[in-house]
């Protein structure tokens, strides 16, 4: 862990998780130091090994903030996260034919991309949208039409192998379009507030609310549902996944890494804010997933209060969504996929590069770097993989 503490340039410490500064792109740098000049920064600000840049706080951040909350701290996808399900089959007998039959099933039955279900799901998420916060209202419609819905980008579905050949099934998702509306509008309201006051922040994407103000609260609320909803998701679609496979799992695991929350650290009681970033706390199993094609971690929480109890969330990028595609062909994508044997489904080819291996860090790297954070418990091999 890297130690970075200049009083005269920062209120508290920055802590990386990482073998060298130079592992953290400059404009992630400046965002984490942005963060330790915040009059609300609690302690100090830590940032996980699998960090990169993303709106005002890097993916991969980790913000305690005093009776403060911010809206892109959390990130635009509320509530994404993984949900890992380990299942009684032997990946052995398994056919090639077989899982393409499954991966087609799955794909028909869950929209994936901006696709969303024809008709409004039914559950009882719906019956605790908060009828007060406009923007759920705005989007309480549209939101029926998203549950069990996968997304894009870097959402999936994937058939996984551990060490003993049992499949485990994994999905990456999070709260779909209703999370991004409310992260936007959010933080819009949050810029004009921080304006009013005349605020002056390292970045306006820094912008916050006092938690306990009546515009705090209202966010608090509506990404707590969007939370909620994120889970609720995941959910629905592994009951259609194993529904597919004929299976009860022998465990499930579900993880958030986009939210925040109300926590004590340090004597203190804080809004912790993990943004790409999942909690680790002592005996709590989490997962992590790699990029496209290579392994993926269940892992324990060995509770590092350094870490504010949190630990990396996959990979993480090292390379843009357009740089990748620039740069990677789709059909070396292609061949690396067909060359370790991973069968393959999507409707969207031309975005392959932008989840490949070579567009993200080592995820071995990520893990080497967190071993006081968590501890794996299995190591999983991708078989195949349903892409948003």
């Amino acid at each position: 862990m890297i130690h970075i503490y200049d009083k005269a340039r920062q209120l508290v410490p920055l802590k990386l998780w990482m073998e060298r500064v130079e592992d953290l792109e400059e404009g992630a740098l400046q965002q984490a130091m942005n963060l330790t000049v915040l009059p609300f920064a609690h302690h100090h600000i830590a940032v996980m090994p699998d960090a990169h840049q993303g709106y005002g706080m890097p993916i991969g951040g980790v913000l305690a903030a005093k009776e403060a909350i911010v809206p892109y701290a959390v990130g635009l996808d509320i509530g994404c996260g993984m949900r890992a399900a380990e299942t009684t089959v032997k990946v052995k007998d398994l056919s090639r034919q077989k899982i393409d039959l499954y991966l087609k099933q799955m794909g028909k039955m869950i929209p994936q991309g901006f696709n969303w279900h024809k008709k409004p799901q039914k559950h009882e998420i719906f019956d605790e949208l908060p009828d007060d916060v406009g923007i759920l209202a705005a989007e309480a419609k549209n939101v029926r039409h998203q549950l069990g819905t996968l997304g894009g980008g870097n959402h999936f579905i994937e058939f996984q192998s551990d060490a003993n050949g049992m499949l485990w099934m994994m999905i990456h998702s999070g709260s779909r379009n209703i999370g991004k509306k409310v992260a936007e509008h959010f933080h819009q309201r949050a810029v004009k507030l921080c304006r009013a006051r005349g605020e002056e922040l390292p970045s306006s994407e820094l912008s916050y609310f006092p938690f306990h103000s009546e515009e705090g609260q209202e966010y608090f609320r509506a990404m707590s549902w969007c939370q909620k909803f994120s889970r609720t998701n995941r959910e629905r679609m592994m009951e259609v996944v194993l529904d597919v496979l004929g299976e009860s799992p022998r465990q499930v695991i579900d993880i958030h890494h986009n939210y925040a929350s109300i926590e004590e650290h340090f004597g203190e009681k804080v809004i912790v804010h993990r943004k790409g970033a999942i909690k680790a706390e002592k005996g709590v199993k989490g997962v992590i997933p790699g990029s496209m094609g290579t392994h993926s971690y269940i892992v324990e929480g060995l509770g590092n209060g350094e870490a504010f109890n949190s630990s990396a969330h996959g990979a993480g990028r090292k390379m843009g969504r357009k740089q990748a595609k620039r740069s990677i062909p789709v059909e070396r994508v292609l061949r690396e996929m067909e060359a370790k044997g991973i069968q393959l489904q999507t409707e969207y080819l031309n975005d392959l590069p932008e989840e490949c291996s070579e567009a993200y860090k080592d995820i071995d790297y990520v893990i080497r770097m967190q071993s006081d954070l968590v501890k794996v418990e299995v190591k999983l091999r991708p078989v195949a993989v349903l892409k948003g």
